[in-house]
């Protein structure tokens, strides 16, 4: 019972600032500044969303988030899968001096200006690329993927190998179809760093129309009045939505693709978690 009762509390302190903010962007302006629990909208309106959806910059950081996010989770899945798998096999000559390599940037990185630097000598800034292959391969992801990998018995291999596969088909046809729970693992990793980065397009990218939805979002909420009158958008004569109105539901559009993929990828998330941090 005791057990019950804390793991219900616990979730109710974990989910009720994510309800009340739903909430508060559902609400009234004028009854929402009032304050209150927020079990339930005051006033339900939706006029906070439709300004939202109706704002230009919304829309297209939505985009542009949603090309990144997809394109890069991809990509970086791909060629972290590929270094893991390569890693993980005794016979790779120099195997320990690249894996120090990969644990070593764990300790240490170039710095933000040197990064910088390089995205510009390669003439990435202002494109999509820039916001997809700085952070692509990530030192963790690649141990978690190779403890997986070093799991996955030998025989299977040797077995495909005696059949006439080269090396590239042992590692699609077997070890990948083998190996779904760690790469949704990873690729829940990689889809919400990508989902939530705006330091990125903050860095690298000037134009604004090509700014990611979190970088639009700060915008917005950090001068909501002045962005929204940009677009044409009046707060001072609207009764059902204010600045905290429209900046919670700029919150909740933003968190929902991420909600929406989750439970989908739960059960593998939970196995290649688990597996990828206990064996190897």
């Amino acid at each position: 019972m005791i057990n019950h009762i804390f793991m219900t509390l616990l979730i109710v302190l974990m989910i009720y600032p994510f309800w009340y903010i739903v909430m508060y962007s559902l609400s009234n302006s004028k009854l929402a500044a009032a304050g209150g629990l927020f079990l339930v909208p005051k006033g339900f309106s939706l006029e906070s969303y439709k300004t939202m959806i109706g704002n230009v910059s919304f829309l297209s950081g939505f985009k542009v988030s949603a090309i990144v996010t997809v394109c890069g989770t991809m990509f970086a899945t791909f060629f972290t899968a590929t270094t893991a798998y390569a890693i993980s096999k005794k016979r790779l000559r120099a195997r320990k001096f690249f894996t120090f390599l990969i644990l070593f940037t764990m300790l240490f990185h170039g710095g933000m200006i040197p990064t910088y630097l390089l995205v510009k000598q390669l003439g990435l800034l202002d494109s999509y690329l820039a916001l997809i292959l700085p952070p692509a391969i990530g030192a963790w992801n690649i141990l978690v993927m190779r403890s997986f990998f070093v799991g996955i018995p030998e025989e299977l291999e040797e077995a495909a190998k005696m059949d006439g596969a080269s090396d590239l088909t042992v590692f699609f046809r077997v070890v990948l179809p083998l190996s779904k729970a760690v790469l949704a693992t990873v690729g829940l990793f990689l889809a919400v760093a990508y989902w939530n980065d705006f330091f990125s397009t903050i860095l690298y990218i000037t134009d604004k129309n090509k700014w990611a939805l979190q970088a639009v979002l700060r915008d917005i909420i950090n001068n909501a009045a002045t962005t929204l009158s940009s677009q044409g958008i009046s707060l001072g004569f609207q009764q059902e939505i204010s600045e905290s109105t429209v900046k919670m539901a700029s919150i909740v559009v933003a968190t929902l693709p991420i909600l929406m993929v989750y439970p989908f990828i739960q059960k593998y998330f939970v196995k290649g978690a688990l597996i990828g941090s206990v064996k190897g």
